[in-house]
């Protein structure tokens, strides 16, 4: 369980500084903040965090819809129940947030 949450808020994170270059001029623009052109300092590392993002995300839907083991002895790792709805929501929730973070840039220019 704890593993799963790791890798979701890894990958949520991983997604908004993948879209820092495009989405944090926008905020800080409509928020009155000049200098907000210091945030397309992200711009090089938008492919290696995207990567890391669906990377994680990619555990995390792993860790929480793999398969279970018929056999287990009690007291073991594999006896723990798994994770249950509510972390499976959670789970499309941050899916559906790391997609809108890392798809800003095309339908930014839609929004204004």
């Amino acid at each position: 369980m704890k593993a799963t949450a790791a890798a979701l808020a890894g990958s949520v994170l991983s997604g908004l500084l993948a879209s820092a270059c495009c989405l944090a001029p926008v905020i800080l623009t409509l928020l009155g903040v000049s200098g907000a052109a210091l945030a397309s300092g992200f711009e090089p590392w938008r492919l290696p965090l995207l990567v890391a993002a669906y990377g994680l995300l990619a555990v995390a839907f792993f860790l929480s819809y793999r398969p279970r083991r018929a056999e287990c002895p009690p007291d073991e790792a594999c006896a723990r129940p798994g994770p249950g709805s509510a972390a499976r929501v959670m789970l499309w929730i941050g899916a559906l947030l790391v997609v809108l973070f890392t798809a800003f840039p095309w339908y930014s220019r839609y929004l204004f």
